[in-house]
């Protein structure tokens, strides 16, 4: 077991550090303040190639592994403090890798290319009112007719939807069916008759990141924007659950190693009853556990992706790293006010929005309950 990076990995990691850190953290505070997708960053990251990472380079892409993927969202977790950012380009990442798994030849051409330079922004629509984890409660219909399929329904709290160009939809095109080929996907084009878009939701936290709900009223779908086959779309759901929960996480450590940093340089600075801070157990244990944590999720990440690598299922991995991942990022954010104290607590600071932002770490991409319940079932109970 080799946990060391190669050389290539190495230096795009700091190269992504180092860009992040010189071009993505200006006026965040007013971004957060504002609720604006920050186009410019986005285009920004876009020319560093980070969207264009795990797509062949035939199709514009970088063509690297999954686990350099994985390891590139972890320095931009760690380098950019806009968690909002890095979440939508953790989402149009997903879609690539749909695309390039599920997709045919002419849809790999037509998207992938502009989804790497970022021209096309793109979402995935799963969430329904009434149907989140669960996603055989889907109501969202898909109905052939002819050449095209019919679609009438609902999404919410969509990421990237109120700003997407392309977003890919699942819906019910088996409603007889409970079983794997109830569901497929398609390509929804924001132009589309008959979808419309809410505006974007307000939100706690990952202010800048647009998410909305997304309507669906006899919109016309040719049978060319299938993504893969009809019927194979829970299969899809399940290996875009594993990348996302792989994915995300790693930004997530990232985030926590910037935090663990913080708190330590505060926890030296600080001074009272005539020492650091740092001396007292009550803080010193907390920031132990910062970074006990940190290297525990860094392990379980990066088994989940190599066997993703190797073309292994990977639903326990991930589903354990997003449950413990996310848990200890919140618990991390909430210890790092605390250290912070009344400084904490302030705009200035910047620890609070990372705590207002890691509370939708345990939420979505289902649940931490969730999470327990699909680590319970796999481990046979």
């Amino acid at each position: 077991m080799d946990f060391s990076y190669t050389d290539e990995q190495i230096g795009l990691r700091e190269s992504i550090i180092k860009f992040a850190r010189r071009e993505l953290n200006d006026g965040i505070v007013q971004q957060d303040k504002d609720a604006a997708f920050p186009r410019e960053s986005w285009r920004k990251c876009s020319e560093m190639d980070i969207m264009a990472l795990p797509v062949p380079e035939k199709y514009g892409g970088v063509g690297a592994n999954f686990l350099t993927t994985v390891i590139s969202m972890n320095a931009l977790g760690y380098a950019c403090k806009d968690a909002g950012l890095v979440h939508a380009i953790a989402t149009q990442l997903l879609c690539g890798l749909q695309i390039c798994l599920f997709g045919s030849e002419g849809q790999k051409e037509k998207y992938l290319p502009p989804l790497c330079k970022g021209e096309i922004i793109m979402a995935q629509a799963i969430t329904e009112p009434s149907a989140g984890s669960d996603m055989m409660s889907m109501r969202t219909r898909g109905e052939k007719n002819g050449d095209t399929y019919i679609l009438n329904g609902s999404k919410i709290f969509i990421t990237n939807g109120p700003i997407a160009d392309v977003i890919i939809v699942f819906a019910v095109t088996d409603p007889q069916t409970m079983g794997l080929r109830r569901l497929s996907a398609f390509f929804i084009e924001k132009d589309t008759e008959g979808f419309q878009r809410s505006k974007p939701l307000a939100k706690m936290g990952l202010k800048t990141l647009q998410n909305g709900e997304l309507f669906f009223e006899d919109c016309r779908v040719p049978e060319r924007n299938i993504l893969g086959k009809e019927g194979q779309g829970a299969i899809m759901l399940n290996e875009s659950m594993e990348w996302e929960r792989i994915l995300l996480p790693a930004a997530h450590i990232g985030t926590m190693e910037r935090i663990l940093e913080a708190c330590i340089h505060y926890a030296k600075d600080r001074t009272a009853f005539g020492q650091s801070i740092g001396k007292f157990q009550a803080v010193s244990s907390k920031i132990a556990n910062m970074k006990m944590k940190i290297e525990l999720g860094k392990l379980i990440m990066y088994k989940a992706a190599v066997l993703k690598d190797n073309r292994k299922r990977a639903s326990l991995e991930a589903s354990i790293g997003k449950l413990f991942i996310s848990e200890s990022l919140k618990e991390a954010c909430l210890d790092a006010v605390q250290i912070h104290g009344g400084y904490g607590y302030m705009t200035e600071y910047e620890v609070e929005r990372d705590l207002r932002d890691s509370i939708a770490s345990t939420i979505y991409s289902g649940t931490s309950e969730i999470q327990t319940n699909i680590i319970s079932k796999l481990i046979g109970l």
